[in-house]
């Protein structure tokens, strides 16, 4: 199949490229970027994309696709959708499944299962230490020749220093990325949200700044020790950002990113008490917000995520203390980088370079890019388009999203996936 796609603006941050210009793919991988089509080449179809845009398929660091296990809402067939209908191609999956992705049959499985659906690429990480216990590490090297992109407790970070140190130490050795989120269990205390004035006017347990900061030291001291490449998900707090903002001053081989939400979203979000808000970790304060706003602008936080975690009405719509943290975020990553472009605080090549090129040199892989060669995923937007986010018409099997109701600008019009076809809104509207 070669398909020509004509007059249309192509952002490619990866290759610092910002033109109109035409796409020739063929068999299902990138051609060329040119004004005319290579000597020979007789397209067997060919789109005009005057006024819409062209952007690599996006690449997405932390995606829960519900399988295996029944904590979580959908499957990875039904999760693949969604993640194609937010324009997302390339995506990691947490170890934190039923069971725990720490044996080869697990990550196999995986993996099968998402080469049946066939929609996106689906990297999964495997867990450091057996069922995520923090206690026994787990058998890494096995991991990473199964398929493992990285190593990770997911959202329980191992607590005993000395186990952390010797996990580094063994990932290290055969370099293998380690993926950290750093939180202080005693610290965290059972809290749900963040430690300030609104937590304490609603009565809610509270999960201090310092729950992250203290870990997050701690870690940085043990990865400057193993020489480990470390990669610190889901930062929330402006001292973290300052933090590795010192520790890449200093050299050491260390990335982070945030989650989308929390560049929207502060404590005052959760006044209501309503539990599309519980997430983890907890909103923080404005300042907090404003500050990691600003890492993704400097560069200090390298990549955006979705942390999409979706869940079923049983567990997330209860009590705000009682439910289970997370949101279903595949499908509001790119609107979300879109409206901090119109709010101005990011350009658009920053905004599309963190949740596309940036998180796959994180992670060492030929995505992220309209490169030569490369697997043909990318996906078309139309700038102009307007659109209304409800929750009832999510593509995720779980619809907890606390943007419902929100007005944004730039829909995506199709995704593809290996040069064909996997997502196109007109088939959803």
């Amino acid at each position: 199949m070669r398909l020509a796609i004509e007059n249309i603006r192509i952002i490619d941050p990866a290759n610092d490229l910002d033109t109109i210009s035409n796409l020739y793919l063929s068999r299902g991988k990138f051609l060329t970027i040119s004004d005319q089509p290579p000597e020979g080449y007789h397209p067997d179809q060919t789109i005009d994309g005057t006024g819409k845009w062209l952007i690599p398929g996006l690449v997405d660091l932390q995606g829960r696709l519900g399988e295996p296990g029944s904590r979580y809402a959908g499957s990875i067939a039904s999760e693949t959708q969604a993640a194609v209908a937010g324009g997302i191609t390339t995506l990691c999956c947490p170890p934190d499944t039923q069971p725990v992705a720490d044996t080869q049959a697990v990550i196999e499985l995986i993996q099968r299962r998402a080469r049946q659906a066939a929609t996106a690429f689906v990297l999964p990480i495997g867990a450091m230490t057996q069922n995520l216990d923090g206690e026994l590490l787990a058998n890494m090297h096995a991991l990473k020749q199964e398929g493992c992109i990285a190593v990770s407790q997911a959202n329980n970070p191992i607590q005993n220093p000395l186990v952390l140190r010797n996990a580094l130490d063994y990932a290290a050795s055969f370099d293998l990325l380690v993926m950290m989120r750093s939180e202080n269990q005693q610290m965290k205390n059972n809290g749900v949200a963040h430690a300030g004035a609104i937590s304490s006017r609603l009565g809610l347990e509270e999960i201090p700044a310092s729950a992250e900061t203290i870990a997050l030291a701690r870690d940085l001291i043990l990865v400057e020790e193993s020489g480990v490449r470390a990669h610190f998900s889901q930062i929330s707090t402006a001292r973290a950002v300052s933090m590795i903002a010192e520790a890449k001053k200093r050299g050491l081989p260390v990335t982070c990113d945030v989650a989308a939400h929390h560049l929207h979203l502060n404590e005052y979000d959760t006044m209501d008490f309503n539990s599309l808000f519980h997430v983890t970790p907890p909103l923080r304060s404005q300042q907090d917000m404003e500050a990691l706003r600003y890492g993704v602008q400097s560069g200090i936080i390298d990549a955006v995520v979705s942390d999409h975690t979706p869940l079923h009405p049983d567990d997330k719509l209860l009590p705000y203390g009682e439910s289970q943290p997370g949101i279903s975020g595949f499908e509001t990553l790119l609107a979300l980088m879109l409206k901090l472009v119109e709010m101005e605080q990011l350009t658009l090549t920053q905004a599309i370079a963190a949740i596309s090129a940036n998180p796959a040199q994180i992670l060492q892989i030929d995505s992220g890019s309209l490169n030569e060669g490369h697997s043909a995923d990318f996906c078309i937007i139309d700038p102009e388009a307007h659109w209304t986010l409800n929750r009832e018409q999510m593509v995720s099997a779980g619809n907890n999203n606390p943007f419902d109701g929100w007005e944004f600008n730039g829909r995506i019009e199709a995704t593809y996936f290996q040069g064909r076809p996997v997502y196109r809104h007109s088939d959803h509207a």
